[in-house]
């Protein structure tokens, strides 16, 4: 592992107590209120709209995840967004953008996000065979690693995936879940795949977070209107008393016993 991610994996498993500090020239800011490490041995598949168990959140606490970048006209603008209001969120990376963007990839890392893998090529992984997929998986996996100068090895550095469109089978659960990798779903989502306007989008977003109260929040640092309504959500999340938790490996992603 190169001397860059090595550091850059420390500083993100701080204690919360560490990582929760105010945001410098921002005290109004949203912040992020606590770091929770998240294991595959207790934790293995998380999101309700794919799991039956979800992250262990307490009210009004939720988790900022971005799939499918980096992105170069569009993900500058979210990480600008989340540095603003001192808020970390986890990223999950399609290889083929990393390797023509590896610069934004690292870029994530450098400001405290965390990464998960989100396949190569985003296929609906349960319409291939599975030895396919789980190729499709791994190349996604050592595209993103290397960019983010991580060595080879049979473990990634980070275990946090999800399949692209939710599409997994019982095979590919049991076979991620064997190399130790935790799978996220999500439990609130912008749908943002859809064409909508930023005020559209905030609109319902919004409506979903207070439904929900807490929980996994699944957006597209892809998306340009994402980008452009992702300022006014952090502020309204401020305003109706919102906590952020920033989600890290607990370990190196090592099978279980």
């Amino acid at each position: 592992m190169s001397q860059f991610i090595a550091l850059t994996l420390l500083l993100m498993a701080l204690p919360a107590a560490a990582a929760a500090q105010s945001c410098p020239g921002r005290p109004d800011a949203l912040g992020t209120a606590r770091v929770l490490a998240v294991d595959a041995a207790t934790s293995p598949r998380v999101g309700r709209k794919q799991f039956p168990a979800t992250l262990p959140l307490g009210p009004k606490e939720l988790v900022l995840t971005f799939d499918d970048g980096p992105w170069p006209t569009t993900t500058p603008a979210v990480l600008k967004a989340l540095r603003a209001e001192c808020v970390r969120a986890t990223f999950f990376l399609l290889g083929r953008n990393v390797q023509s963007h590896p610069e934004l990839a690292r870029r994530e890392l450098a400001e405290g996000h965390s990464f998960g893998h989100h396949s190569f090529s985003h296929p609906l992984l349960n319409h291939m065979a599975p030895e396919a997929a789980m190729s499709e998986i791994d190349k996604g996996i050592r595209a993103d690693e290397a960019a983010l100068g991580a060595t080879a090895q049979a473990h990634p550095t980070s275990p946090f995936f999800r399949f692209p469109g939710f599409a997994s089978t019982p095979a590919l659960l049991q076979r991620l879940e064997a190399r130790g990798m935790v799978v996220f779903g999500a439990d609130i989502w912008a749908s943002d795949w859809l064409a909508q306007t930023p005020e559209e989008e905030l609109k319902l977003v919004l409506g979903r977070i207070e439904k929900a109260d807490h929980g996994i929040l699944l957006l597209h640092d892809t998306r340009a209107q994402t980008a452009r309504m992702l300022p006014a959500l952090l502020r309204e999340l401020k305003a109706r008393g919102y906590s952020i938790v920033h989600v890290v490996p607990a370990g190196a992603g090592r099978p279980r016993e």
